[in-house]
């Protein structure tokens, strides 16, 4: 059964949060890092701070809706709590 995931990826050299939604985390983690995505591009390297899944692909793209919506202090937080499946 296939898994559906929010993510959310961190650039220490811009100080720049970037959240999404995969179903291969890891994979899309590598597209990122390799200059296959147009807004991370130039800003990386990148990290995988947060994993979050989901059973159904609708559950992950309201979640990333929502997330994408967040203040740094509160992707902060989240990535703190118990919902990360780090």
């Amino acid at each position: 059964m296939e898994k559906y995931f929010v993510y959310i990826i961190y650039s220490d050299s811009h100080d720049s949060y970037y959240r999404g939604y995969s179903t291969q985390p890891e994979k899309r983690l590598k597209q990122h890092n390799e200059g296959e995505s147009r807004y991370t591009k130039s800003k990386g390297p990148w990290e995988l701070v947060f994993l979050q899944s989901f059973p159904t692909k609708r559950e992950a793209l309201i979640r990333e809706k929502k997330i994408k919506k967040y203040s740094k202090s509160q992707i902060k937080q989240l990535i703190e709590s118990s919902k990360n499946e780090m």
